[in-house]
């Protein structure tokens, strides 16, 4: 197979898949992993994938919107919010981010007894008539494509609070870190991280392998991932040994 035939059979690949590993490339496309290392930065070199460790990902510079959001992944986000309620104890002080899949959590916590702060306005919406939630709503700027609120007012009215755990989305996920496209609401979301006792990030197996704009939080520094695929997470093997992933 000639270069630029390789190099289109592998961004017909990312077409399909998304992201892409070196090792999936070697057995796709029967090459070297030298060959495919060298037509991946070739490629990332021209501004047609974006490189990451191990592999590539398609390039993709719109975040979807809350409603987009609503019909990815509808079964594996059931799944992981399902697993998640089963860490709640009653009567906790809980933060939950904005996302999707958190929105799920929330459909599963209406009954509990519990104290939730939140700066997601679907998760609020979700609560409100709640008769046994205590329920805060962080105010602050409002950011219409996710949904949530952001900025000085809400990181400030987050910095004094301290909960039992924080529940957390993100966009992507690689062997270090968790990225978000938002560099305000990636802030906000490692307030709450940092004031929590235990943190926990809920993603699916889709936003794994991948990054974004944001970096808002080391993995490393994570106490739970609970996920539909857990096999799947990069370093998985490694990382088990001392998160607990669900």
């Amino acid at each position: 197979m000639l270069k630029h035939e390789r190099q289109n059979k592998i961004l017909s690949l990312l077409n399909k898949y998304k992201n892409i590993t070196v090792k999936q490339l070697v057995m796709e496309l029967n090459i070297s992993d030298m060959t495919a290392r060298r037509d991946l930065q070739e490629l990332s070199n021209k501004g047609l994938l974006l490189r990451f460790h191990g592999g590539a990902q398609i390039i993709d510079n719109k975040e979807k919107s809350h409603l987009e959001k609503l019909d990815i992944k509808i079964n594996e986000k059931k799944l992981i919010s399902k697993k998640a309620k089963q860490l709640i104890c009653d009567n906790e002080t809980i933060f939950i981010g904005p996302g999707t899949t958190l929105e799920d959590l929330a459909l599963e916590l209406k009954n509990r007894n519990l104290r939730i702060i939140t700066n997601s306005l679907p998760v609020f919406l979700i609560l409100k008539d709640s008769k046994s939630i205590d329920l805060i709503l962080i105010g602050g700027e409002y950011r219409g494509i996710t949904d949530s609120f952001i900025g000085s007012i809400a990181e400030h009215n987050l910095e004094n609070l301290r909960f039992s755990k924080a529940f957390i989305s993100a966009n992507a996920m690689d062997e270090e870190n968790i990225y978000t496209y938002s560099e305000s609401e990636g802030i906000i979301q490692q307030i709450a991280l940092n004031n929590a006792i235990e943190k926990i990030l809920l993603i699916d197996s889709s936003k794994f392998r991948r990054f974004d704009f944001y970096s808002f939080y080391k993995i490393e520094n994570i106490n739970t991932i609970i996920t539909e695929k857990p096999s799947a997470i990069p370093s998985y093997t490694k990382l088990k040994e001392f998160i607990n992933i669900k």
